[in-house]
């Protein structure tokens, strides 16, 4: 059996619908080995972005990204080929251009003597 809605359930969706929604959008993203070969480069174009409501967290191998406007939602995830430091990473943001260094991992080698017979 279909319940019939009652008359103020029916308002409650037409004030959702009214709310103004964001466009979500991929940020453009540059990335480089830095002139050492120590660490990457990057730059993510955030235009009239806010540096508060910017999130930036990043893992060994991963790189994510979010930054808003009144009417725009950039969101970026980023798969790295090298494992980095994110622990050192260092950023800055200025005029809609995020900076990000962070420099690659050590390589730990674990490595056994195997007795040859």
């Amino acid at each position: 059996m279909t319940e019939i809605e009652k008359k103020d359930d029916v308002k409650d969706i037409e004030k959702v619908e009214d709310e103004p929604r964001k466009v979500v959008l991929s940020p453009e993203m540059c990335s480089w080995t830095n002139d050492e070969d120590t660490g990457y480069e990057f730059e993510i174009i955030l235009p009239g972005v806010e540096k508060d409501t910017i999130k930036l967290k990043m893992g060994e191998d991963t790189l994510f990204v979010i930054g808003e406007t009144d009417t725009v939602r950039y969101v970026g995830s980023y798969t790295l080929c090298c494992p980095v430091d994110s622990e050192k990473a260092t950023s800055s943001y200025k005029n809609g251009l995020l900076k990000i260094h962070v420099p690659f991992k050590e390589i730990e080698f674990h490595t056994v003597d195997v007795k040859i017979k």
